[in-house]
Order: C-alpha cells, then structure tokens, then sequence
C-alpha cells in the first residue's frame, strides 16, 4: 500500500496541504517588527491547522476500497537485478527483483518524471536515467538528489509462483511521496526576534536543510530568507524556459511551509552577521538571533564592464521577471548573448524560435571547451549553427551601442557590429558572499567560504552550502572544489542539516548536471577539472555519444546525449568507490559497436 512508512505517525502523513478556498486570501501574513521583510509566516501561535483542513493527506491505512491488488507477473520473469514497469489498472508500477527479493515502487523520477526502469540498479538503490536521483528500493527514500520528493514504496506477496502488488490508487496516481515530517511547536513562531535555525537563501541547499530538519523531527523555530520575491523555485529551470512563470517554477506550495512551519522571508537582505552574539542584521535593520545557521547565499552573476554597460536592455538572469522580460523584449528582434557557457548557451537555445536572429560572443574558441573539450564543443556548436545562431569566438564586447537610451548595437573587440535589441550575459559568477567580510566566518581569496565534509564553516554552529562553498571531494582525494551545481545544492543543504542534528554525516555524493538544447539533453557525472585526455564512443556528427574524461590512468568525468543510462551507470560506479581505469575505457571503445557497458558493473577494476 502507499503507506508503508519507517516512522509510523499516523495523523503526520501527508502530501501537501491544500487550504479550503476560505483560507485562500491569507497567504501572506505581516511579519514581525516594523518595516520586517514579507513572511508567509509558519504555523506557531499565529496560525493552527485544524483536522478539517487535511482533507487531501492520503490516509496511512487505506481501506481495501481505496486499494488495487494483481498478479503482475510469475517470479521467474525476472532475473535479479532486473527491473520493469507492470500496469496494475490505476497507474504503473515499478518492480524490481534484487537478492532473489521482489520490490515494487512508483515508476517515475518525482524530480521532472523520468521513467526509472530506463535507470541504474545497483547497492539497493535505483538511480534515474536523466539526472542521476537515487531510491532506496526497501522504503523507496530519496537517498540522492535532485529532487526533494521520494517514491511510493507498495506491499508484494507471492502465491503459488505469482508476484502480487498491492498498492493504495490514491499513491498510484500521486507517483511521489513527501516524506513525513514534523510540524514547528515554537510557541514565538512568526512573532519573536529569535530563531532556532536561520537559513540565508532559500535556493535548493536552504529549502533541503529546512526539510530534512523537519524530517529529522526537529519541531522548533525554522526561518528561512531570501533576496527574491518569490518561495523557492527550480532555478536551473529559468535558463531553459524563458516564459515560466514564476507558480509554475514553485518547488513547494505556499500551503506547504505553513503546514511544516518553515518561515520565508522574501525580499529580505542579510547585511551583516554578529557570530559572537549570534545574530544577523538585515538592510532595514530588523535583527534577528539564532542559534544554528546555515550559510546558502548562492552566487551572484557577473555584469559587463566596458562602455555602454548602463544602457537599457542588458540583462543577467537571475529571476523569473529577468527571464520573462528578456523573452518579451527578444520576440522577432535581434538578440546577442555574451558568454557560452550554460546559461548563455540554454538562453540562446531558447531564443531562436522566437527572435529573428540570435548572436552568441565568447571569449574561447569553442562553447563548453574548458568543460567539455573542443571536439564535443565543436559537434554542440554546429548543432547551434545548424538552428540560425551565429558565433562570434575568440573576442569580446568593448561597446554598448543605444539610441534613445535602449541598447541599439553590440561592439566587439575585432571591431565588428552586431545588432542588438536585447543583450543576455552570461559570462559567469562570483560567490554573493560580502555580506559576511566584516565578520569572522572564513572566506577565501575567490570571496567562497571553506567548510569541512560536515559543511561546518570555521565557526560552530555556522554551517554553509551551496554555490558558494568549497569543499573536500571525497573521490577525488579530499580536493577543494567548488561546484556551482543544483544537485551538489541539494546533497549539501541535506549534510548541513543532519549536522546541525549531531547525525556526523559527510557528503559523499558524485556530482551529477545536465542541460538542454533544442529538445535534446546533455548528462554530465564526475569532477572533470584538469582532465587531459577525451575518449569519445559513438558518433559526435549525430550527437550520439559517449565521452570520457581521463586524467593520468583515471576516468574522472562522463558526460552522454542520447547514450542512457551510461552517465548514471557511471556515476553509480564512482559512488561505490570504484575507479574506471582508462585503459578499461579505451577497450570499451574498441571492442564495442554494440554500446554494451556489462564492464562498467563489473566488481573489480
């Protein structure tokens, strides 16, 4: 059934809160203090839910109307290890034959729906094909990110050599389960100027700190607060799809952090923190005590430096707004991006359906080199070249052109003239860490604060994560590396919050990105810095490949299109602390026409 739950709190489990339309016009209560940035305040004294209002939380024990049994197959129809989708009327269902035991779970990735019989199994985990999530298949717990949901985990019986699911509809249509957490006590909730936990930036690595406490059982005050005027939303998102709106790019309901008490501050800017007397001041000076805090400001985007940076028209995306507008702006004009990394890279994918002509500037010779190597750049490069994108390599803009204040004209160094309506620029960023120089949390000479596996900065109780950490990389020998990416956000905000708890959890995951272009995705798994050597399998021409990127004898990085489910084939390898040899690789390459990876699972190197 899809409430097989490790904790059993019955009246706890739930999957979001939706308040009655009554309720509604509430959302967004004052906060504290005069002039306190926007909260939408938690549950404490000044808001408590009543029975009635849990109306959709599906019930941890559904009666046998509310439940679907079949016979899905005969236990000889699957090998272990082997996985596969059965249909059991009101939705699929994933079933999996490990150790001789079978295990059926929700079928899709909760993270963007991936189709997970298409993933990897391996240790007792299965890993989605398209960005590298893990489910536990005993409990179906979300063990890997990204993502913040886990998977609906039904009861399996075999009578007489038949395999039989039983599963509630409700979780079958559902195909993604929040895990139960607990709600905030804080008698000062939403009203004192004290926190237990405050979290600077409510990106991925804050949203999953305050969850995974909740989830801990950690009932006390949680503030979470933000520069941007909206709750957390998917970021990586933004790039890849100009119009989203800012509901659709929601991670969580605003009914979700009432009902768990998480309090959001929008719009509100942390200017400096007192660690001796742990507390913060924020630009309006409301002030504000904690006791633990976690440190996840993000990045902020690079901006142009030459003539003309100030004319209208020139953007970096950072928001939905900055997003939208630029869509707006671009729709059958002209439109140049500088930089062509992802985000200059995704913008420009985006744009070319809707400007009548987009122009990408940038400093190397061809887009993704430093990560991804000349040749797959050069294959991704005509890929653009092949939708109307025009390259501009090996210069940069020295002038911004307007007439009558908005942007009219791009000038490069090589003192060509591109025409412009709107500018996107996309040329990299720096750690949003000012705020915290005049204190005595650590920072390195790039401006990113230092932390341990535990992410704890050189101040107890003052954690950090996200983009603006570095951190030691287990698999790769404890290097200090800083990795700007939402998964990496996710499985740190996770680690900070277990601390914070006393659980000494290190992180340990792979790092795992991907991105989109024209329909078609690119996976990357691994730490490729200071890779010198690339083994490409398949075919560059037709975007069909795989490449490996080797340092010395080792596999350091694999990034695919159109190869699954090798990226998160080889991530699971690296996770179990397995190194791929190159030489293992470059046999691959030779011998295989077929693609087949059976080497890649094998236990030893």
């Amino acid at each position: 059934m899809g409430g097989c739950f490790s904790k059993p709190k019955p009246v706890e489990l739930k999957i979001e809160v939706v308040l009655p339309e009554k309720e509604r016009g509430k959302e967004e209560l004052s906060a504290s203090g005069k002039g306190s940035p926007r909260a939408y305040q938690g549950n404490g004294t000044a808001r408590h839910f009543h029975a009635e209002e849990r109306l959709t939380a599906p019930h941890p024990y559904p009666g046998p109307q509310d439940c679907v049994e079949a016979a899905v197959c005969h236990v000889k129809d699957l090998e272990n290890g082997q996985m596969r989708e059965v249909e059991l009327g009101w939705g699929k269902v994933l079933l999996v034959k490990d150790n001789g035991e079978f295990h059926a779970l929700g079928h899709k990735c909760p993270h963007y729906g991936a189709p997970l019989v298409k993933g990897v199994l391996s240790r007792g985990r299965v890993r989605c094909p398209w960005h590298g999530a893990c489910f536990n298949i005993s409990t179906g717990d979300l063990e890997d990110f990204p993502g913040l949901d886990s998977l609906h985990k039904f009861q399996v019986k075999i009578e007489k050599e038949k395999v039989y699911v039983r599963a509630s509809k409700q979780a079958l249509q559902l195909q993604r389960r929040t895990k139960v957490m607990a709600k905030c006590i804080s008698t000062s909730a939403g009203h004192s100027s004290s926190t237990n936990v405050l979290i600077v930036g409510a990106g991925a690595a804050g949203l999953v700190c305050a969850e995974t406490l909740r989830q801990e059982g950690f009932s006390d005050r949680i503030v979470l607060c933000t520069l941007d005027r909206h709750l957390p939303y998917d970021r990586p998102k933004l790039s890849k799809s100009l119009d989203a709106q800012p509901e659709q790019l929601a991670l969580r309901p605003k009914e979700f952090f009432r009902a768990y008490g998480i309090e959001v501050l929008t719009e509100a800017q942390v200017v400096t923190v007192d660690v001796r007397n742990k507390k913060v001041v924020f630009k309006d000076g409301f002030k504000l005590e904690y006791s633990k805090l976690l440190l996840a400001p993000g990045s902020s985007p690079k901006t142009l430096s030459c003539k003309g940076k100030e004319v209208e028209n020139v953007f970096t995306i950072r928001t939905p707004e900055d997003a939208n507008r630029v869509v707006r702006l671009a729709r059958g004009r002209n439109a140049v991006v500088v930089g062509a990394g992802f985000l200059g890279m995704e913008v420009a994918a985006y744009l070319t359906e809707k400007a009548h002509s987009v122009s990408v500037v940038e400093l190397e010779e061809t887009p993704f080199r430093r990560f991804l190597g000349e040749r797959v750049g050069r294959a991704l490069m005509k890929m653009f070249e092949n939708n109307r994108v025009k390259f501009y390599m090996q210069t940069e803009v020295s002038e911004l052109r307007a007439q009558e204040g908005k942007l009219k004209e791009v000038v490069l160094k090589s003192s060509k003239v591109v025409r412009a309506d709107v500018c996107v620029v996309g040329i990299g960023a720096v750690p949003a860490t000012g705020f915290l120089r005049q204190s005595s949390v650590n920072l390195d000479s790039r401006g990113f604060i230092p932390v341990n596996k535990m992410m704890q900065t050189n101040v107890p109780g003052v954690f950090a994560a996200g983009d603006a950490v570095t951190f030691p990389l287990a698999w790769r020998n404890n290097r200090k590396v800083n990795i700007p990416h939402w998964q990496m956000a996710h499985a740190q905000g996770r680690v900070a919050a277990q601390n914070m708890l006393a659980q000494e959890a290190e992180i340990s995951t792979v790092p795992y990105l991907w991105t989109a272009m024209f329909g078609k995705s690119l996976r990357y798994a691994g730490y490729g810095e200071g890779f010198d050597d690339v083994i490409i399998q398949g075919d560059l021409e037709e975007l069909k490949f795989v490449a490996f990127y080797t340092k010395g004898d080792e596999v350091i990085a694999v990034a695919s299109m159109n190869y699954d489910p090798i990226v998160s084939k080889v991530a699971e390898v690296l996770a179990s602390g397995r190194a791929i040899r190159k030489r293992e690789v470059e046999l691959f390459v030779l011998h295989s026409k077929t693609g087949d990876m059976s080497w890649l699972t094998g236990k030893g190197s």
